[in-house]
This record gives structure tokens, C-alpha cells and sequence, in this order.
């Protein structure tokens, strides 16, 4: 391969949004990053407030899988009601394109009345605010109990069950002389109970039935609530469009909040602050200012919102005042802490909770009287200043979930296992040394690229052998079909959403919990904060988990990243795969990861450079070598190659690219709703899940996919906005997935949304052949050496380093 020209960067349709609220480290990499189809009539609520003249497709424009998904200035970024893996089809959720006058104070000013001393509406002496406040001390003084139990001594056999627990229960009742030993040597034996299912009861289930699977659609309004929307919609210069998703976000009472705090619509995805002035200005005309608090209640949920939209789980306090001065808020201190007493977030300190009454002491204006007589100024100085962090409730009830529910699996398993003769017949060093470390561990942590993957294989077929319930979850179905081929089971391998909705897996046992040993996550950088509890909640005590995936590709679509987390927290013993990537591809991407773009031998043309001038030239040359060179030298059909871009808008995004292969591919005249049967596409049926099919038919019930061999129906009403085509697709969207072939297509205004998660992700979704269409010049190399993955604020790892798990490794 020779060296990888290019040309200077742009910015159209970059993939990784930057937003201004997140982190000063922003990378090229982010979670916003899963378009939609445009949502149908979606129009932006009227008013003079800035950006209240722009296309209708920005105020609804997010992803039908997820709120808001659209990224933050970007400026073609895909619109469709809130499916967050539109984008990514998965895996991505974009956020919403609202951040274009973010930083224009000016913009909100004119948005707003320029007075603000209307006064708010009576509040009631106990409002919802204070009710939320005090469920969130009491769920915080749970959790702490939970931790201090966790720490106190355990009384001997208290942990016992079943046959145990009534033996010790008879010991001490004759030790006590409650009873004669003689009294129990009547008792007839108890039948020896099996401690597992045997493997052959589970094989003799009879398998599921295959129907089709129908994707689910959103609960139906009642007519009643949507026509009250609308009217109040109407009465604020607002579309009615907007009716639907508002009573879907805000409930059958939407009407009446809308009426009484019109900066609710800002939690109606696609909405953005400045269209929200403008609909409240229009309601309440001169009694609402830049500073009323329910304004300012909306916009920090707002920005902590989109914050998740990127990744973050929690954002520093200072750049939530920042963000709220640069939008016309005079004291964006009293706004913070009006925020927290309203119970629209909450406050943490170096990852440690703060109680809400401490958010004035947190912002700087706490115990006036010791500042001003000076005492415990000097005690003060040596600390480091601690940072203040404001959180969604959501976020934050997950990651302390999560945190307590791994300390669980690290502390309750069985770390007398003696696996030895199934790590003796390991079929390689890295994977004998995964089956000895599962053996005395409840939670592992796995790294490693693709070739790794067979280690966690190895490990479930162990496990099998030695009578245990494993099972192998997989982020992509594409993933779910190599890791069996690689157990050489099906059974024993599922997606990570099949297996906790239930649709797939060993199901549940008495207790609620999966009926497993051992489960294996695989793809674990792809598992997102909150899916993560659900999973880590699901097992019971004495089960194991192994985390297992590739630390180089590009993040979860959704909040927080769990794996790197645990990683870094140190929280369970790690295993580093030492097999590496064989052939071109794998040296190339193994370079990338260290972040160096090296000259690879590819005598069987495995990694082809295709130099291009322009996006015009890059959108022909893409389409010839996927219809053309590459089945013609390869052998390798159209449908096993996938084309990867950084962004779906501009000359040579996705939706640019999937238009002209469909043209040279699949024409047709799009009859059901913009396709024809053939054509490839992407369901996300839900935020950060991409699942690739191709159309078969339409009928009354709606959209018929084949999904990887699963028949789905899409009702024609998610039709629009969780299908599109998929020829093309984001790195994002590809994340878990691979493919025989793979183009990469780098036109010059994708430059700015390169960085070396992405490239890694991208290159190394081809197994045999690699080409890229190479228009940035020395834009590539830098964002390989120079622009690492996007840094997420997170509690998990501070939360996991404090919790106690004495075996957790050093």
C-alpha cells in the first residue's frame, strides 16, 4: 500500500457533532451520531425567536429510535422524529440540529421578551419539585445503605439457600436444645435436587416458531389529548406536526403543561430553545423573560439532554452556566440551583453524591459567615477545588446501579472453579488464559481485535463442557451468526437486545433473574450505561460476566462507556489478547490503534488506495468499484460489500451514495414509501441498534424485511422514520458488524469529523478486501496520530473505585 494522499479539509455532514456544551477535549467521536429518515411534516414552531425561518426538517429532526439524535453543527445532518440509531441505523443516536445559534446570546435575546418581570405563575406549597427532591434523598439513602451493608460483617449462613440454609436451621436448633437430634433422623431423605439444568433438558425445548417479527410501534395517543396539543400548538404559532410526539414525550396531559410552562416543548425532540421562546412569547406574551424559571429549568434539561447525546452521563457545572449565559440567562447561578430544586437534575462532587441542598454550597455560595471570618480557609487550600457535576436522574439512578450491581458479581461468585483441564485444551495461550481468569473471577474484562473474538468462543464452549449455562451476546446479529459459527453452536450465542427482551436466551428462572452461569458480552465498547444495568440487574448472584471487545473502535451510541470505564477503574481482573489481526487489513488497523497510519505489503491487493479530486469524482468511484472491481477481481457480489462515510449529509454522504447505488444497483421508482423489494436498508427498531435487510414486499400491515434470514414488518407508519437504505451507511452504524468488503469513502469536507476511532472502526470492517476512496490528504494521518477518541463524562469509574470489592485486581 503506498502512503495515503489527500486534500484539505471541510466540514459538511461530518459524522461526530462537537457540541458547544460538551468537554473542551471534544473529538471526532461522540454518541449523537444515529440519523433517521426525515420525519414527515415536520415543521419548526413559528415565532421571531432566532432560527424560527429554517427548514422544517430541523425541529422535529431527530431519530425515530431516540430523542433528539441529531449532531450539534453539523450542517446536514439527517432529520426524522427521534430514532436515535437512524443515523447510525443502530448504533448512534444524532443529536438534534439545534446548536447552529447556541453560541449567539444575541439570537435568544430576540428570542425572548427583553424584560422578563413577569412574575411566574403561585406555586403550590408542596409541588412536584419537592416531592421528586425527596424521592431522590430517599433513593440516595438506599443506595448508601446498600454500601454500608455491603461493608458491615455478614453473619455466618446467611447466604445459604434451600438444603443448606434448612441444615444449618437443624444444627442450631438441636445446639440451642429447641429440639432432639433424634427428632430428625425420621425424616425421609430429600430427592437430590440437579444444582443445573441438564444441558439435554435444554436442547429438547421445542424451538421458537419463526414469525415474522413486527417492529414496535409507539403507543397511540388518544384523539382527545392530540386535538387539546394541537390547539395549543395552533395558539402558540406552533405546527401542529408537533402534536404526536409532545403527548409521546409529555403524556395525555401534555396539553395542560404546554399551557401552563410552554418551555416544555423543549423536551419534544428537534425542538430548540429559540423556537421554544418564540411558542411561549406567543402564549404568554409579555409575562415570560430570559430569566423565568421554568425557562431556565428547561434549558439545563436541555443541555444535559443533548450532553447524552454525546456520551456524557453528567457535565461539569461551569459549562452549564456557560451554556446558559451564551442563551440570555442573566444569573445562570440561580438558574442552576432553581434547576436542582425543581428536580430537573442533580448535583454530584468528584463523583460522590451532593445532596441537592448543597448545590449552593457547590456553586461557591455556601457558609457566607466562614468565608467572611476566614475559618477553615486554610484547611481548604491544600485540597484540590472539587468538580461540582450536574446529571439526569436517569444517568445517574444507572451508573449507581451499575456500579453496585458489578461489585455484587465480583463479591457472590464461587472463585474455587477448577477449570484447569479445560484451559489445558484452550486452543490458544490467550484463550486458556481467559477460561483460568473466568474461573476465579465473577467479572473479567476481555480486549482484544477481531481475531480475539475466538477467545470468548473458546470460553463458552468450556464452560459448556464443564455442564454450565453460557451464552455468548453480541451487539449486531452479523456478530450473534460469527460468534456461534465459532462455538459451533447456535444456541449459544444472541444479541444483547434479543437476550433482555426476552425474545431470545435461556429465559428467565423463579427468581427473575436469566437462567445463566456465565454470560459473555462481546462488543462490550458498544454497551450503553443504562442497558448495562438492565443486563448487570438481570443475572443472579454467582453468575459470571465477562466483558470482552476491542478498546479501539468507536463508543455506544447511548450515554456513558461502561467499558472503558471498568477498565480503567480497575475494578476485576483484565485480560489482554496477545493474537493479533493476521493479514494487510489486520497490520493496518493494528497500526491505526496505536496511532500510526503505516505502509502495508498487500500483494493480493487486500488494501487499495482510490485517489479522488472532489465528491463528485468520489460518488462515481465508489459506485464502480462496489458494482464493478471489486465482484470482478474478488469475486466478492455487490450485497457482501459495504460502503462507509463519515456523515449522511454532503455531495458524497450517505444519502448521496445510497441514491446513486440504488440508481446503478436497484432502480426502481421507490412504490412503497421510497423502495422497491431488493433494495439494502437498515431498520433501527430501536435507539442504538442497526439492523441491515433488504426489502422483500409491502402489504396493509406494512414494510416486509429479511433481516439477516428474520422476516420483520415495519408498520407504514415507522416506515419514514426507522428505515432507510443501507448500501451506505456510517462508521457508527457499522460498529459490530462486518463484511467480505468494505469501501471507505473520505471526500474533502469530511475531514474535520475524522479521528482515530473512527478510521480504526472503519478499516476494519472488511475481512478480505479494503478500499478507500481518499479525498483529505494529510487530514487522515493527522487524525490517526493526533485526535483521539472524544473523553465522556462519567461517574461510573470514580463510583467503582469506591465501592469494595477486595478481589478486584490491583
Amino acid at each position: 500500500m503506498t502512503a495515503l494522499p489527500g486534500e484539505t479539509p471541510g466540514t459538511v455532514g461530518t459524522d461526530t457533532p462537537q457540541d458547544t456544551v460538551s468537554p473542551p477535549d471534544t473529538g471526532a467521536e461522540g454518541s449523537a451520531h444515529a440519523d433517521a429518515p426525515e420525519a414527515p411534516g415536520a415543521t419548526e414552531p413559528p415565532g421571531d425567536a432566532a432560527g424560527a425561518g429554517e427548514p422544517a426538517a430541523e425541529v422535529s429532526g431527530t431519530d425515530v429510535a431516540a430523542a433528539e439524535d441529531r449532531p450539534a453543527e453539523v450542517p446536514d445532518a439527517e432529520a426524522g422524529p427521534a430514532d436515535a440509531d437512524a443515523e447510525d441505523g443502530s448504533d448512534g443516536v444524532e443529536d438534534a440540529p439545534a446548536e447552529e445559534s447556541a453560541g449567539d446570546p444575541e439570537a435568544d435575546a430576540d428570542a425572548v421578551t427583553a424584560d422578563g418581570t413577569a412574575e411566574a405563575p403561585a406555586v403550590p406549597e408542596l409541588s412536584e419539585a419537592q416531592a421528586e427532591l425527596a424521592a431522590q434523598r430517599e433513593l440516595r439513602e438506599r443506595i448508601e445503605k446498600r454500601k454500608a451493608e455491603k461493608t458491615a460483617p455478614i453473619a455466618a449462613g446467611t447466604g445459604l439457600s434451600g438444603t443448606a440454609a434448612e441444615l444449618l436451621a437443624a444444627v442450631r436448633a438441636v445446639e440451642s436444645g429447641e429440639k432432639s437430634g433424634t427428632a430428625f433422623f425420621d425424616s425421609p431423605a430429600p430427592a437430590p435436587a440437579a444444582r443445573r439444568p441438564e444441558p439435554a433438558a435444554t436442547a429438547a425445548q421445542p424451538p421458537r416458531a419463526s414469525v415474522p417479527a413486527v417492529s414496535p410501534a409507539p403507543q397511540a395517543a388518544s384523539p382527545k389529548a392530540l386535538d387539546a396539543v394541537r390547539a395549543v400548538l395552533v395558539a402558540g404559532g406552533a405546527p401542529e406536526a408537533l402534536a404526536r410526539p409532545a403527548v409521546g414525550v409529555l403524556g395525555e396531559q401534555a396539553a395542560e403543561l404546554l399551557r401552563t410552562d410552554p418551555w416544555q416543548l423543549l423536551a419534544v425532540p428537534g425542538v430548540r430553545p429559540e423556537q421554544a421562546d418564540g411558542f411561549a412569547r406567543a402564549l404568554l406574551g409579555d409575562g415570560c423573560g430570559p430569566d423565568d424559571g421554568r425557562r431556565t429549568a428547561a434549558l439545563v434539561g436541555w443541555l444535559l439532554e443533548r450532553a447524552a447525546l454525546q456520551g456524557h452521563t453528567a457535565l461539569d457545572a461551569g459549562a452549564v452556566r456557560a451554556a446558559l449565559a451564551e442563551r440570555a440567562v442573566g444569573d445562570p447561578d440561580a438558574a442552576v440551583r432553581n434547576a436542582v430544586e425543581e428536580g430537573v437534575a442533580l448535583v454530584f462532587r468528584e463523583g460522590d453524591d451532593l445532596e441537592p441542598d448543597d448545590a449552593e454550597a457547590a456553586d461557591g455560595e455556601g457558609d457566607e459567615e466562614g468565608a467572611a471570618d476566614g475559618s477553615g480557609l486554610a484547611e481548604d487550600a491544600d485540597r484540590e477545588p472539587a468538580q461540582v457535576l450536574l446529571g439526569l436522574d436517569r444517568y445517574a439512578l444507572a451508573e449507581e446501579s451499575l456500579a453496585d450491581g458489578l461489585a455484587r458479581l465480583v463479591n457472590a461468585c464461587e472463585k474455587a472453579a477448577d477449570w484447569a483441564e479445560a484451559a489445558a485444551s484452550a486452543p490458544s495461550p490467550s484463550a486458556a488464559e481467559l477460561i483460568r481468569t473466568t474461573a476465579a473471577a465473577g467479572l473479567v474484562a476481555h480486549s482484544g481485535g477481531e481475531a480475539a473474538r475466538a477467545e470468548p468462543a473458546a470460553l463458552i464452549a468450556a464452560a459448556h463442557g464443564l455442564g454450565l449455562r453460557a451464552l455468548g451476546a453480541t451487539h449486531s446479529e452479523d456478530g450473534r451468526r460469527r460468534l456461534a459459527a465459532a462455538v459451533g453452536d447456535p444456541d449459544t450465542a444472541v444479541t444483547l437486545a434479543g437476550l433482555l427482551s426476552g425474545a431470545q436466551g435461556p429465559g428467565r428462572d423463579e427468581d427473575g433473574a436469566l437462567a445463566l452461569d456465565l454470560l459473555v458480552v462481546l462488543d462490550a465498547p458498544q454497551l450503553d450505561v443504562e442497558n448495562a444495568a438492565v443486563l448487570v440487574e438481570a443475572l443472579a448472584d454467582g453468575a459470571r460476566l465477562v466483558l470482552s471487545g476491542d478498546p479501539g473502535v468507536l463508543g455506544s451510541a447511548g450515554a456513558g462507556r461502561v467499558f472503558a470505564d471498568v477498565l480503567a477503574a480497575r475494578a476485576c481482573p483484565q485480560v489482554v489478547s496477545r493474537t493479533p489481526d493476521p493479514g494487510p487489513i489486520g497490520e493496518l488497523v493494528s497500526g491505526i490503534g496505536i496511532g500510526e497510519l503505516n505502509q502495508v505489503d498487500a500483494p493480493g491487493k487486500e488494501v487499495v488506495i482510490v485517489p479522488v479530486r472532489d465528491a463528485g469524482e468520489a460518488v462515481h468511484r465508489t459506485v464502480q468499484l462496489v458494482a464493478d472491481s471489486v465482484p470482478r477481481a474478488f469475486s466478492i457480489p455487490a450485497e457482501e460489500t459495504q460502503v462507509i462515510t463519515v456523515g449522511h449529509g454532503g455531495a458524497a454522504g450517505t444519502r448521496a451514495l445510497n441514491e446513486a447505488l440504488k440508481q446503478r444497483l436497484n432502480p426502481g421508482p421507490g412504490r412503497f414509501g421510497g423502495f422497491d423489494p431488493g433494495d439494502r436498508v437498515v431498520h433501527v427498531p430501536a435507539p442504538g441498534r442497526t439492523v441491515p435487510g433488504v426489502v422483500r414486499s409491502a402489504d396493509a400491515e406494512g414494510l416486509r424485511l429479511d433481516c439477516g434470514g428474520v422476516p420483520v414488518v415495519v408498520p407504514q407508519e415507522r416506515v419514514e422514520s426507522s428505515v432507510r437504505h443501507g448500501w451506505a451507511l456510517s462508521a457508527h452504524q457499522a460498529a459490530g458488524m462486518r463484511w467480505l468488503a468494505a469501501v471507505v469513502v473520505l471526500p474533502g469536507d469530511a475531514a474535520q469529523g475524522l479521528s482515530r476511532p473512527w478510521v480504526y472502526t472503519a478499516f476494519g470492517r472488511g475481512e478480505r478486501h479494503l478500499s478507500v476512496v481518499h479525498g483529505v490528504d494529510q487530514a487522515l494521518p493527522h487524525a490517526v496520530a493526533h485526535i483521539p477518541a472524544q473523553e465522556r463524562t462519567t461517574r461510573l469509574r470514580p463510583l467503582l473505585e469506591a465501592l469494595p470489592t477486595p478481589d478486584a485486581a490491583s
